[in-house]
């Protein structure tokens, strides 16, 4: 039985609205997981540190994908909503079926009156 994978990118603009997530001056590189990179077939090798924070912030598109924020349902406040989202994350692409997401990387489409980001160790 082989496994089926929708991307978020093919179920329409209710699942997701476009956001692209905020620039960042000066990224920097302080991890980098080498061997979930490789499982994904990501071959990091083609870049130096510099290009691949510039990937992994947001500054520059992964795979040409356009970058969006997820849309969800749930309970807020006692009451079910049917449409919530995450005012904070941009998921940028995907690798092998598998979701590349930022999180505090600023404002979306659901962020309502915060600024979408978020210190380091939280996220």
């Amino acid at each position: 039985m082989s496994e089926s994978i929708v991307s978020y990118n093919c179920l329409g603009s209710f699942f997701y609205k476009v956001a692209t997530p905020d620039q960042c001056p000066k990224p920097t590189v302080l991890f980098f997981n080498k061997e979930l990179a490789s499982e994904l077939d990501f071959d990091f090798s083609v870049f130096n540190d510099h290009e691949l924070a510039e990937i992994f912030c947001g500054n520059q598109k992964l795979n040409n994908t356009p970058p969006i924020a997820l849309a969800y349902a749930g309970h807020q406040f006692g009451h079910f909503v049917p449409q919530l989202g995450d005012g904070r994350a941009h998921l940028i692409g995907e690798l092998k079926g598998r979701d590349i997401q930022l999180k505090g990387s600023g404002r979306t489409f659901f962020s309502r009156r915060g600024d979408g980001k978020s210190a380091l160790g939280p996220v």
